[in-house]
């Protein structure tokens, strides 16, 4: 069975923000970050269940890039939503300020 995934426009913005940041540091990189979110995206369709981090969210961590993303599932709906992918350098009060409130 295979879950729906919904990209929030805050996750929208910190994956355009490191693709922009990553191509300014290396022509291309950009485009490869973009092929490993993709990558994780696929993953979450087919299996979301990874760990529980924070309250109900979950995080995927990515492999060749120090991100996360963060999601949580809607298993009624089929739903995996995709919250925030966070650097795993930044300070976790940052996500602490954004988490969705249940």
């Amino acid at each position: 069975m295979l879950f729906k995934v919904k990209i929030e426009p805050d996750a929208v913005e910190d994956i355009q923000g490191a693709l922009l940041w990553y191509d300014k540091q290396q022509e291309g990189l950009g485009k490869k970050l973009f092929i490993e979110i993709k990558s994780c995206i696929k993953l979450l369709k087919s299996n979301p269940f990874y760990h529980v981090r924070y309250d109900r969210v979950r995080c995927l961590p990515l492999k060749r890039f120090p991100f996360m993303l963060h999601f949580s599932i809607n298993e009624s709906e089929k739903l995996v939503i995709i919250r925030a992918m966070f650097n795993t350098y930044r300070d976790v009060k940052t996500w602490e300020q954004r988490k969705p409130k249940y």
